[in-house]
């Protein structure tokens, strides 16, 4: 009964992280009223109401955006708001379609950036791919250094330099917070391989066996998580070495800590 009562318990706070969570990483609707009266009454790809950029960046931005779509048929626009948003008007006001992109910068939610894709759009770029965009810049930590300005110029040169080499799986480019996690990784994978490989008696060098048996968890670690999201993103060769270098180290010193402590055991 009592080993019963624990088990709703749990079940009933995974549920509940579960629901948490899909709130907290789907984004709102980009336009859930109608109000086109917030419109100006040219057609312009840039509609700031958020006041998020300067008259010269609105400018540059909009001839950017339609040099883009005369260039490769692929329409982006961007709305920002704060207040008030025109909603559903801004479909008829763009005439939106599968072939385009329309990103929402809105500073009221933890994350300012959200997306509104087409479907033709996720034959190029995944769904993962926005998730990881709108985490990168639209984050209040990105914001907060560089301006609410800089995360939608950023998030928008990206989509169009993707767009232009026929797409991406993951969002190019490598920031350090991102590397310093897959380092971190990297070095934990090389801890474990080393423990593993360690010596079971004195006849043994290394413990293939249990190096093998424990290298679907290391080689997570390390390649999927340590290797994989640096050669993805970054041609770049130093994250590379330093991240083999965090492992090879990682896995010497958990290797050699059996030989260090009895040296130091026997000397005392």
């Amino acid at each position: 009964m009592h080993n019963s009562s624990w088990r709703r318990f749990f079940t009933f706070l995974t549920v509940l992280f579960l629901a948490g969570s899909i709130w907290t990483t789907h984004p709102s609707a980009a336009y859930a009223y109608n109000n086109p009266e917030l419109l100006p009454a040219e057609v312009t790809p840039v509609v700031d109401l958020g006041k998020s950029l300067n008259v010269v960046q609105e400018q540059n931005l909009v001839q950017e955006l339609n040099d883009f779509e005369k260039e490769t048929g692929w329409q982006l626009r961007v709305l920002t708001q704060y207040d008030q948003t025109p909603g559903r008007a801004v479909i008829k006001f763009w005439g939106l379609n599968d072939h385009s992109i329309l990103l929402v910068a809105d500073s009221r939610g933890g994350n300012i950036l959200s997306f509104a894709v087409g479907d033709d759009v996720y034959e190029l770029l995944p769904r993962t791919f926005w998730i990881e965009l709108q985490t990168r810049f639209g984050n209040l930590y990105f914001v907060r250094e560089k301006g609410e300005d800089q995360a939608i110029i950023e998030a928008l040169q990206t989509v169009e330099g993707c767009l232009r080499q026929g797409g991406c799986n993951v969002v190019p480019g490598l920031p350090r917070e991102q590397w310093i996690l897959t380092f971190i990784t990297s070095v934990i994978g090389g801890v474990i391989c080393g423990f593993a490989a360690q010596p079971r008696d004195e006849k043994q060098i290394i413990a293939w066996q249990w190096a093998l048996i424990f290298s679907p968890l290391w080689g997570i670690l390390f390649i999927a998580f340590g290797i994989g999201p640096v050669v993805t993103r970054t041609s770049d060769w130093l994250p590379l070495v330093r991240n083999i270098s965090g492992f090879l180290i990682g896995a010497l010193v958990a290797y050699l800590s059996p030989f260090i402590n009895r040296s130091s055991t026997s000397e005392t």
